[in-house]
């Protein structure tokens, strides 16, 4: 696998410029004959010239065959609006394809693609953002942004990634110059998904250590610790007591010992020093895991993939086999079409398929890029598409068997059996570790599984950045790799210090509704889908697939690519605005004004990359509107 840098210049349009590649690249090959060919005699015989051109080209092909360098992405690529001549010489990519490196086999790459799009996306955001909308409700929206978008959109970040053999930020100025914001729309937004998603992993080490800390028990399974108060009861003890205001054990566990929660953003609270110890242990072992690159990753990446699945099975079997499952299932699986007509469920539906899928964070075109240009990526997306898909469904059984066993000790409903929130994970798989048999081994192994998907998630998220950022920056950054990897850690780490504190789980949630999903991921996703398949040409993607996997795209992919997703997120996103609703925290908190500005701000500072450098670029380049805009 090696980079390719792309330049501005035809390849043969004039004789001046065919007579200038050729004499340089016999001179390459150290034909000792170069200068034979005088300018009359070129003239005279264009026929020998373009035969002595293309056994030339031949030769340099055999040459890099036997350097291991990938020749159908070393020349030209006739797809990207004709022959264009690469800047970079055969001896530099060579270089580069040894310091950029490759997967060490076809499995690795369909395994970092089931790890960086099944995580805690799956796990963690997708049951609590169908409990906040209405169960059913969700489901029918998320499933039509899956087939409308998801699927095809994730195919197609991961076959131009392999295509450019580029990351996310550089891909779509190689598309379509004019549209350059979208790389830097895409690192912003990346930037800001790695400053909160490193809090989840920091809870989710909190409760493995404690785990061990209570042995033989669990410190969730009790209510006679001094973070209790005297609403709360066992969840395993005598449902005749209880009262629709009791409070489970693992919620008070969570919301008082986790977090010290305060009653508002207005105040912040002091620092959670353990929260801030297990924070700096996830980042020290998310460098050492990524320092390398994530191509050398591979067999970690492999555990990180298939672990899951063994602790969700058994959790799966024993959830739904608890009092009141049943009723609990039936609300996750019964949409209220009363909410279809509010534009919640859709923006979350559609945004929850681009932060499970990866899609718009880089990550993909990332993955792709180290791929072997002939690589069958259409198999490998479809497998990581219905693997992740499902491992959301078998997420969402587990939770809503649990909400529903609450509710039916609490003589509860569904809706306000606990507070919906970033939270819900941690308080629903606790609950059914309790019901295990030997629930504190359970407890180990399920948190260590989610300690293994954050961490999972995280650093291939950070490998997107970096990766994304250091192709747009080779000469100065690949050198430096690793000092640059430090950096970005050190940076993202201060960040998120706040949102460590008492208060901060509010700062959380304005992060994790702001940044990564709502107005700012589909406003990003369609300006990325409009630049590839508009700007650069529908057509011309599916000659560039064509080239790298002998036949065309489906029909139906094409449609989704150029019609039918645009449509679809376009809708979404005019529907949010008309009907915008603040967020909330839990079953009624309001933010501030201030804090709603906050949020708007940081869904600006990656939705203003695009049209801000897009008017830049119209500025600085000389012809019609529309040369500028359909230039390649």
């Amino acid at each position: 696998m090696n980079e390719v840098t792309i330049g501005d210049q035809p390849i043969a349009t004039e004789s001046k410029t065919e007579n200038s590649t050729v004499e340089k690249t016999i001179s390459k090959l150290n034909f000792k004959d170069s200068n034979a060919l005088d300018e009359k005699e070129k003239k005279i015989f264009p026929a020998v010239r373009n035969n002595l051109q293309s056994f030339v080209e031949s030769v340099a092909k055999i040459k890099q065959i036997s350097r291991g360098i990938d020749p159908d992405r070393a020349e030209t690529i006739p797809s990207l609006g004709g022959n264009r001549q690469l800047d970079t010489p055969i001896k530099d990519l060579d270089a580069q394809q040894c310091e950029r490196g490759g997967w060490k086999n076809d499995w690795d790459f369909l395994f970092s693609c089931i790890s960086v799009s099944v995580g805690l996306g799956n796990i963690w955001r997708f049951p609590y953002l169908c409990f906040k909308n209405g169960g059913g409700t969700f489901l029918v929206t998320y499933f039509v942004a899956m087939v409308a978008c998801g699927i095809p959109l994730f195919y197609q970040e991961v076959a131009i990634g392999q295509y450019l053999g580029v990351g996310g930020m550089t891909l779509i100025a190689e598309l379509a110059p004019i549209m350059k914001g979208v790389g830097y729309a895409t690192m912003t937004v990346t930037f800001l998904v790695n400053i909160y998603y490193s809090v989840i992993v920091a809870w989710t080490l909190f409760y493995f250590i404690a785990s061990f800390a209570a042995l033989p028990g669990l410190p969730w399974q009790s209510c006679g610790n001094s973070w209790n108060t005297l609403d709360c009861f066992q969840p395993t003890s005598n449902t005749s007591v209880l009262h629709n205001g009791s409070v489970s054990a693992v919620e008070e566990f969570w919301s008082r010992r986790v977090l010290a929660i305060t009653n508002g953003i207005e105040n912040p609270g002091g620092m959670r020093w353990e929260l801030f110890g297990v924070l700096i242990l996830s980042w020290i072992m998310i460098y050492f895991i990524i320092w390398k690159g994530i191509n050398q990753s591979g067999y970690i990446i492999w555990f990180t993939a298939l672990f899951p699945y063994v602790i969700l099975s058994v959790l799966v079997v024993r959830a739904v086999t608890l009092d009141g499952a049943g009723d609990g299932l039936l609300y996750y699986i019964t949409p209220n079409f009363d909410l279809l007509l509010t534009s919640g469920p859709w923006i979350d539906g559609a945004t929850q398929i681009f932060f499970s899928y990866s899609i718009g964070t880089g990550a993909l075109p990332a993955l792709g890029s180290y791929n072997k240009f002939k690589h069958n990526c259409y198999r490998d997306a479809i497998i990581t598409c219905v693997v992740n898909t499902l491992t959301c469904l078998i997420a969402g059984v587990v939770t809503f068997s649990i909400l529903g066993n609450i509710a039916s000790a609490t003589d509860s409903s569904i809706e306000s059996v606990v507070s919906s929130g970033p939270g819900l994970v941690f308080i629903t798989y606790p609950e059914v570790v309790l019901r295990l048999p030997g629930a504190p081994f359970w407890a180990i192994i399920f948190f260590m599984m989610l300690v293994i998907l954050g961490i999972d998630s995280e650093f291939c998220v950070v490998e997107a950045f970096v990766t994304g950022i250091v192709d747009n920056w080779p000469n100065q950054l690949r050198k430096c790799r690793r000092l640059f990897v430090v950096a970005t850690i050190i940076v993202i780490f201060l960040l998120s210090l706040p949102m460590i504190t008492e208060g901060g789980v509010y700062l959380f949630q304005i992060m994790d509704y702001y940044s990564a999903s709502g107005m700012s991921m589909l406003f990003l996703v369609f300006f990325q889908t409009i630049s590839i398949n508009w700007i650069f040409g529908g057509n011309k993607f599916c000659d560039a697939v064509e080239q790298m996997l002998g036949q065309k795209p489906s029909r139906f992919l094409y449609i989704c690519w150029v019609f039918l997703a645009p449509a679809v997120m376009l809708g979404i996103f005019v529907f949010s605005i008309v009907q915008y609703t603040p967020v909330t925290y839990g079953l009624g908190y309001q933010y501030p004004t201030w804090a709603e500005a906050l949020g708007i701000c940081i869904s600006l500072s990656s939705m203003l990359w695009i049209p801000l450098y897009a008017a830049y670029y119209i500025y600085i380049t000389p012809g019609t509107l529309r040369e500028v805009i359909f230039s390649i």
